[in-house]
């Protein structure tokens, strides 16, 4: 009788063991919380050893950084790509809001782990997750400067922080309105700001065939 031969497992190259333990720890975090979430646990989740974890990111901090950091990364290249292809400011608004909330939807742990207490996580993670919202708001005070160019600069940091909070808390409002898609919510939020911004715009060149606003 013959025996089957036994399938070798293919060995994981580094990014994709890299991958696999930020995937688990982002689930364990969401789930948990920093302190109560262990190491052994995502350990044994990952199915790898704990001082692997170690040797991959130094502490529970750093791999809670490490976290942070590729929400970070994969956040602002989806939103930036949305507004990318928009014909109009109004339109890379929309495009922003509506990717910021899809994003959310397909890394619904991301949420979670963003929104932690600050004094509740190591100040590496805190300041982490700062330069996260720091880096959307640049990125959305840069599309208001561009839109409204006689704006001071000042003002426009404070708008766009404005909106950039507002998404946040809209999206911890939909954790427990499961029922309001990406599409409304970001709607919620342009119906909002665009109101305000369409005053700071310049008005349009008047053509002489038609009478002034």
């Amino acid at each position: 009788m013959n025996r089957p031969i036994p399938t070798r497992r293919r060995r994981m190259s580094r990014p994709e063991r890299e991958r696999q333990m930020l995937d688990i720890a982002e689930e364990v975090f969401a789930e948990q919380g920093y302190r109560a979430a262990s190491m052994d646990e995502i350990a044994e989740r990952v199915g790898v050893s704990k001082p692997m974890l170690y040797e991959y990111f130094g502490s529970k901090d750093g791999l809670l950084s490490a976290c942070v950091a590729r929400i970070r990364t994969d956040l602002y290249e989806a939103t930036q790509e949305a507004m990318a292809g928009a014909g109009s400011p109004e339109d890379a608004l929309w495009r922003g809001l509506l990717a910021y909330f899809a994003f959310m939807d397909r890394h619904n742990r991301a949420l979670a782990v963003i929104a932690q207490q600050p004094m509740l996580i190591p100040a590496a993670a805190a300041d982490a997750i700062e330069a996260t919202r720091r880096r959307q708001s640049g990125l959305t005070a840069s599309l208001l400067a561009a839109f409204a160019p006689d704006v001071p600069a000042r003002a426009v940091e404070a708008y766009a922080e404005i909106i950039i909070g507002a998404c946040e808390r809209v999206s911890l409002w939909r954790a427990r309105r499961p029922e309001v898609t990406a599409e409304e919510a970001a709607r919620y939020v342009m119906d909002f700001s665009w109101q305000g911004l369409r005053a700071l715009a310049p008005p349009l060149p008047h053509r002489g065939d038609e009478p002034p606003l």
